[in-house]
């Protein structure tokens, strides 16, 4: 193909990540993929990425996450010195034709600050568009710099400036996907799993309410803040109530974690992640804003569990009522959603996974969105990064 695109993850996390990370496991997805494709790929993250690649550019030699839980006039630097690494790369190199940029607000800044005959840029944006206002209301990268977003009502909710930029979403992936169809039937226990980060908008307050009200299992599987473990998270000191996902945590979830109905397992990956979703009765999203990705709905899916969830955001983009999983109005309708799953059919989650939510097919859609994106007026788009 003769296309060399720098890939930009961020300083976070290492690519692939060690356990969560959402978007690190969609650059750590995309990119063996899109190298298939003939595409050359330079990332940019930390020094510990293992990820194969063609070249690697990186400031720090491991993940920079638990900066973040510092004061933000401590961090602040953190990304800005990423990303001028970043932009250092376009201007002295000659190779990379398009950068593909994940790094929130400061990515999409610095790209449109780069001027008119920077190279071309897509900003792929994977949370949730109500942020940054004053960034996203304004936004102006000319000719040069366009944004994607990973569901379409995601992109329906942008300002308006924003959806100026865009050229339309790619649906996330997983390697689960692959030969999903082929995958034995799982050994189905009795209960249900929310996997995720324990934050508000996922709402499991909601989901370990309803296990009590309605009585069935419940397992949550994921993070709270920085705290991978629940011995983690008792050793921490009272500093850690700062954190606004360790508050939620002990103020509305945890009283409702008896260890019988409600066990709380801290984050799971790999094959342990796996068996988990794999021997669920149904993956419930009890959810609580506007998921703009999905990433756990299609590993759930690929896995051949259902989906019980509130149909927010890019849910009815990815399930299909009544077949690939069951959707409410709003929490209260879940219960009776969940007594109503096991009508639901494995095969046809499995199936519809297989068919949709590849990597190959992601890489397939980001690769058109390249080649769009290089078809801007070469006004703009040529030259070599300022230089």
């Amino acid at each position: 193909m003769g296309l060399t695109v720098l890939m930009n993850a961020g300083p976070w996390l290492a690519v692939p990540p060690p356990g969560y990370g959402g978007i690190e496991n969609v650059v750590a997805t995309l990119v063996p993929e899109l190298r298939r494709l003939g595409v050359r790929v330079v990332l940019a993250s930390v020094g510990e990425s293992t990820l194969e690649v063609d070249d690697l550019i990186s400031v720090f030699p491991d993940g920079q996450f638990a900066a973040l839980q510092r004061p933000y006039n401590q961090v602040m630097g953190v990304a800005h010195a990423h990303q001028n690494a970043v932009v250092r790369a376009v201007r002295e190199r000659d190779d990379i034709d398009l950068v593909h940029d994940h790094v929130e607000a400061v990515g999409l800044a610095v790209l449109t600050a780069m001027g008119p005959r920077a190279r071309p840029a897509l900003h792929t944006l994977h949370w949730d568009l109500g942020k940054h206002p004053d960034l996203y209301g304004h936004v102006d990268g000319g000719d040069r710099v366009r944004v994607n977003g990973v569901s379409a009502a995601q992109l329906a909710r942008a300002p308006q400036a924003l959806r100026e930029h865009a050229v339309g979403h790619v649906h996330l992936a997983t390697p689960l996907a692959v030969d999903a169809e082929r995958r034995p039937p799982g050994d189905k226990a009795d209960h249900l799993v929310v996997l995720g980060r324990i934050t508000p908008g996922k709402g499991q307050h909601l989901g370990a309410r309803l296990a009590h009200e309605a009585g069935f299992d419940l397992v949550l599987a994921g993070p709270v803040g920085p705290y991978r473990r629940p011995e983690e998270l008792a050793a921490a000191g009272p500093e850690a109530g700062q954190n606004p996902d360790v508050r939620y945590w002990r103020e509305q979830v945890a009283p409702l974690v008896d260890d019988v109905r409600v066990r709380w397992v801290g984050m799971v990956a790999g094959a342990a992640r796996d068996e988990l979703v794999a021997n669920a009765r149904a993956s419930l999203f009890p959810l609580c804003w506007e998921e703009p990705g999905g990433t756990a709905v299609i590993e759930s899916l690929a896995l051949g569990t259902p989906v019980v969830a509130v149909g927010r955001g890019c849910l009815p983009e990815l399930i299909e009522h009544g077949r690939t999983g069951l959707l409410a109005d709003d929490g209260d309708g879940l219960a009776d959603l969940v007594a109503d799953v096991a009508r639901l059919d494995e095969r046809e989650c499995r199936r519809e996974a297989g068919q949709r939510f590849t990597p190959a097919t992601m890489a397939r859609r980001y690769v058109e969105l390249y080649e769009q994106v290089r078809r801007l007026p070469t006004t703009s788009a040529s030259g070599g990064g300022g230089r």
